[in-house]
């Protein structure tokens, strides 16, 4: 396993078949590189590093570690759980890669509010509802996703109902806006969200 500081890591989930885009999401162009690399570099400024997960062989080039999906066809879950088994972290910033206005500002925050927290996860709750696919996973919140993936879950949300779950308010959704269509790339959409499906 890589070495990274011993309390916090970071991961992007890159592993997403993009149909809705018609294209890779992660190679979207965005201010002189690739959206997967641009919210990467956030996530290693707030976490200390950042490890892709998805397949090696769409993004080894990238400058950043890949990891598969232990399990593919999964979704997001299986990728949360792909990073939690490969974490030597304590707390884990785990991102999807189609969210361009992260800042590491606020990712910064976000994890600190979870080591702060008595929780196995902490979750931002926007105006828009639940953002599990940029929150923080102690390590210890895999036997849980582990459960939730063996009775057939698939949606995030309902895979973190319960205790453990620290729920953060966040005043703007803005932080959480996803491209997920050639309309959304192109602005003319507003703030769409990520689905925790």
């Amino acid at each position: 396993m890589d070495p990274r500081p011993a309390g916090r890591a970071g991961y992007i989930l890159a592993g997403g078949a993009s149909a809705r885009m018609g294209r890779d999401k992660a190679r979207l162009p965005i201010g002189g590189t690739s959206l997967v690399q641009h919210v990467a570099a956030k996530v290693a400024a707030a976490a200390g590093s950042a490890v892709l997960v998805g397949e090696a062989g769409r993004l080894s080039d990238l400058g950043y570690p890949v990891i598969p999906d232990l399990v593919s066809g999964r979704g997001p879950l299986g990728g949360i759980e792909t990073a939690l088994e490969h974490t030597a972290a304590a707390w884990n910033l785990i991102v999807a890669c189609d969210m361009p206005d992260l800042s590491a500002a606020f990712l910064t925050q976000l994890l600190e509010a979870a080591e702060r927290s008595s929780g196995d996860c902490l979750i931002p709750v926007s105006p828009a509802g639940l953002e599990p696919l940029c929150a923080a996973y102690h390590r210890d919140c895999l036997d849980r996703v582990r459960k939730a993936l063996a009775c057939g879950v698939r949606a995030v949300h309902e895979a973190l109902r319960g205790p453990g779950t620290v729920l953060w308010p966040v005043a703007e959704e803005r932080w959480f806006r996803n491209l997920n269509t050639p309309k959304d790339l192109a602005g003319d959409s507003g703030t769409s969200r990520t689905s925790a499906a």
